[in-house]
């Protein structure tokens, strides 16, 4: 058995980088700094590592020729999940660049929210290492950071030095729209957050009013949402007061209609903020399953986020047209390529199309596909590069064991050489 020290997480989104790892062959214990999102996602056990042809077992090799036979007389094909690294992430749209297929990102309805509200009208974000040096105010909208990332509150807020603020402790937390599921957010002294909780379908209404206050606009009401004006017109003064005020969303939990006009109103209050004289920006949640890490590498890569359709030859960007899963269900598609290298319960959409599956040991499909492929996970079973939901730094992810299995990237593009 060997130890294994600071270790990165690509599945939490925020870049934790000081797990302890226990490796015992192929097997995986959490001995320090794990937590409920990444400690499951670390010691879950390699099951099946041989690929299946028609749920036969089959070597790699005649499941990349299989792979790419089903592949190879399609006329629009789609890659979904892309729930990889950023080779793989490289590996799927060479792949796709050669069939002509539609790449759609498995989170990419909620990163879409975000996505037309910076196209429409810009925002000012910020990055960990911000929060962590500089906040003084953090306000969450309609969502809860411990669930999400469990470790967050104890990396970025209460951590022991912070280059611009005497102590930690004089932060402020205010949840506006959910209330938090645990103790992470209250401080090291016992300092806890303002709460102002209200229904999922009312905080588009209490955003905006929030957001009126913060112009000065006059408004004829005392209560929205079952929060009273004068308790939101406290936190307007608050962010006017802060040094440098946060405002996290994520956009995955505004599930309600036109919720980008909600993110929108939030990246507002942000600029209206930063022109009365004192600092704030923005932070989403995001970066799980490779989602972030996605978007970058189709970025760099094609000039748009990862939904892109190569059927005319050059990447097309449409973020509704080109639904992968309305695709499928509409009769768009004659095939379809499902990658997930770190999630064996994010399935593939049902659908009676070919379908090939690039996924982690252990996938419990609902359906046996035409072919699967079993692949190393990065950050576990080979080395690797994610995102982190800030978007600005690159995790080196280390390898941990040795489980035979191939990446992602050599896998996709082994099929491509086979076309």
């Amino acid at each position: 058995m060997t130890e294994i020290t600071e270790v990165p997480s690509p599945f939490c989104g925020i870049g934790t980088d000081d797990l302890t790892i226990r490796v015992d062959g192929v097997t995986l214990q959490v001995a320090a700094n794990g937590c409920a999102v990444n400690t499951p996602a670390f010691e879950q056990p390699l099951t099946d590592s041989t690929p299946r042809i028609a749920g036969q077992a089959a070597s790699l090799e005649a499941a990349v020729t299989k792979a790419a036979q089903l592949l190879r007389d399609t006329r629009q094909p789609v890659i979904g999940g892309c729930a990889t690294d950023v080779n793989g992430m490289r590996a799927l749209l060479a792949l796709a660049d050669k069939t002509g297929a539609v790449v759609d990102n498995i989170n990419f309805n909620a990163a879409r929210r975000n996505l037309l509200a910076m196209q429409d009208s810009g925002w000012m974000n910020t990055t960990l290492a911000e929060v962590k040096n500089r906040c003084d105010l953090l306000l969450i909208i309609g969502t809860d950071p411990e669930v999400f990332a469990p470790r967050f509150f104890e990396h970025f807020m209460w951590n022991e030095q912070a280059m611009f603020l005497e102590s930690t402790d004089q932060r402020d937390v205010i949840y506006l729209g959910k209330t938090p599921a645990g103790k992470a957010p209250v401080s090291p002294s016992g300092k806890t957050p303002t709460v102002l909780a209200c229904d999922d379908a009312d905080l588009p209404d209490v955003v905006a009013v929030l957001s009126a206050l913060i112009r000065n606009q006059p408004l004829q009401l005392e209560t929205v949402g079952n929060i009273a004006v004068s308790a939101l017109q406290k936190i307007a003064d608050r962010l006017r007061q802060a040094r440098y005020g946060v405002v996290l969303w994520s956009a995955g939990k505004l599930t309600f209609e036109h919720a980008e006009l909600t993110v929108q109103a939030i990246c507002n209050i942000v600029k209206d903020i930063n022109m009365q004289g004192t600092r704030c920006s923005g932070l989403p949640l995001g970066g799980k399953e490779g989602d972030y890490t996605a978007n970058q590498v189709c970025g760099w890569t094609t000039g748009y986020p990862a939904r892109v359709n190569f059927a005319k030859g050059y990447p097309e960007y449409d973020p509704f047209l080109f639904d992968s899963q309305a695709m499928i269900a509409n009769g768009e598609a004659d095939a379809l390529v499902w990658v997930q290298a770190y999630n064996s319960m994010a399935t593939p959409p049902r659908t009676d199309l070919p379908t090939i599956v690039v996924g982690r040991s252990g996938m419990q499909l609902e359906h046996e596909p035409d072919v699967f492929i079993p692949v190393g996970t990065p950050g576990i079973d080979h080395a690797g590069h994610v995102y982190r939901m800030d978007s600005v730094v690159a995790l080196r992810l280390k390898k941990l064991r040795d489980s035979g299995l191939p990446s992602t990237a050599e896998v996709l593009n082994a099929i491509e050489q086979a076309l």
